[in-house]
């Protein structure tokens, strides 16, 4: 687990389920766009991908929640 991920679940510790759950989405969406940085060309794409921060992290929780 990299540090941005420990600081994110480490954020608000006592947490209900839901918000764990959800804690660890936003985690992986910030892993995702930490691992395309590097590769981001032009001036303003990470200012981009943070603003898309919620959605990507919302696809990963319904990805958890699929059977």
């Amino acid at each position: 687990m990299s540090e941005v991920s420990k600081n994110v679940l480490a954020a608000s510790p006592e947490s209900n389920p839901k918000e764990t759950i959800r804690k660890y989405a936003v985690a992986a969406a910030l892993e995702v766009i930490a691992a395309r940085a590097p590769a981001m060309s032009t001036s303003g794409q990470l200012e981009h991908e943070m603003r898309k921060l919620s959605e990507y992290a919302d696809l990963i929780q319904a990805a958890l929640k699929a059977e």
